[in-house]
Protein backbone atom coordinates (compact mmCIF):
# COMPACT_ATOMS: atom_id res chain seq x y z
CA UNK A 1 0.00 0.00 0.00
CA UNK A 2 1.30 3.46 -1.01
CA UNK A 3 2.47 5.65 2.35
CA UNK A 4 -0.68 8.66 2.68
CA UNK A 5 0.14 11.92 1.31
CA UNK A 6 0.15 14.21 4.61
CA UNK A 7 -3.16 15.99 5.30
CA UNK A 8 -2.89 20.25 5.19
CA UNK A 9 -3.19 21.75 8.13
CA UNK A 10 -6.77 22.57 9.00
CA UNK A 11 -8.25 25.16 11.52
CA UNK A 12 -12.43 25.28 10.66
CA UNK A 13 -15.43 25.78 12.63
CA UNK A 14 -18.82 24.97 11.48
CA UNK A 15 -22.12 26.17 12.02
CA UNK A 16 -24.62 23.01 12.67
CA UNK A 17 -28.86 23.17 12.57
CA UNK A 18 -29.47 22.13 16.00
CA UNK A 19 -31.64 18.83 15.05
CA UNK A 20 -28.28 18.16 12.70
CA UNK A 21 -26.05 18.84 15.70
CA UNK A 22 -28.00 16.89 18.18
CA UNK A 23 -27.94 13.79 15.32
CA UNK A 24 -24.17 14.09 15.92
CA UNK A 25 -23.46 14.23 19.52
CA UNK A 26 -25.90 10.99 20.09
CA UNK A 27 -23.81 9.37 17.11
CA UNK A 28 -20.17 10.23 18.91
CA UNK A 29 -21.53 9.01 22.49
CA UNK A 30 -22.69 5.91 21.07
CA UNK A 31 -19.31 5.37 19.83
CA UNK A 32 -17.59 6.46 22.52
CA UNK A 33 -19.79 4.41 24.77
CA UNK A 34 -19.45 1.09 22.47
CA UNK A 35 -15.65 1.92 21.90
CA UNK A 36 -16.05 2.17 18.11
CA UNK A 37 -14.59 4.71 15.52
CA UNK A 38 -16.70 7.88 15.29
CA UNK A 39 -16.86 8.73 11.57
CA UNK A 40 -18.45 12.34 10.45
CA UNK A 41 -17.83 15.06 7.84
CA UNK A 42 -17.38 18.55 9.29
CA UNK A 43 -16.92 21.49 6.59
CA UNK A 44 -16.70 19.02 3.33
CA UNK A 45 -14.37 16.97 4.71
CA UNK A 46 -14.61 13.47 6.50
CA UNK A 47 -13.11 12.98 9.76
CA UNK A 48 -12.55 9.27 11.28
CA UNK A 49 -11.99 9.48 14.96
CA UNK A 50 -10.13 6.44 16.67
CA UNK A 51 -11.85 4.51 19.59
CA UNK A 52 -8.81 5.69 21.96
CA UNK A 53 -8.81 9.09 20.82
CA UNK A 54 -8.55 11.76 24.40
CA UNK A 55 -11.71 13.19 25.34
CA UNK A 56 -11.49 16.54 27.30
CA UNK A 57 -14.17 19.33 27.83
CA UNK A 58 -12.28 23.10 27.25
CA UNK A 59 -14.46 26.01 29.03
CA UNK A 60 -13.14 29.70 28.31
CA UNK A 61 -14.49 33.20 29.62
CA UNK A 62 -13.73 36.09 28.04
CA UNK A 63 -15.00 39.54 29.25
CA UNK A 64 -18.29 39.50 27.10
CA UNK A 65 -18.75 35.37 26.23
CA UNK A 66 -18.06 32.46 27.21
CA UNK A 67 -17.03 29.17 25.14
CA UNK A 68 -17.78 25.34 25.61
CA UNK A 69 -15.58 23.15 23.59
CA UNK A 70 -15.96 19.42 23.66
CA UNK A 71 -12.55 17.79 22.37
CA UNK A 72 -11.33 14.81 20.87
CA UNK A 73 -7.40 15.08 20.29
CA UNK A 74 -5.64 11.99 19.09
CA UNK A 75 -2.18 11.12 17.00
CA UNK A 76 -2.12 10.42 13.03
CA UNK A 77 -0.77 7.51 11.85
CA UNK A 78 2.13 7.73 9.77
Amino acid sequence: MPPRKPKAERDVQKDYPTKQFVAKLRRLADCIENGQRFRTQVAGERVSVPPDAQINIEHERASSSEEIEFQLIWELDD
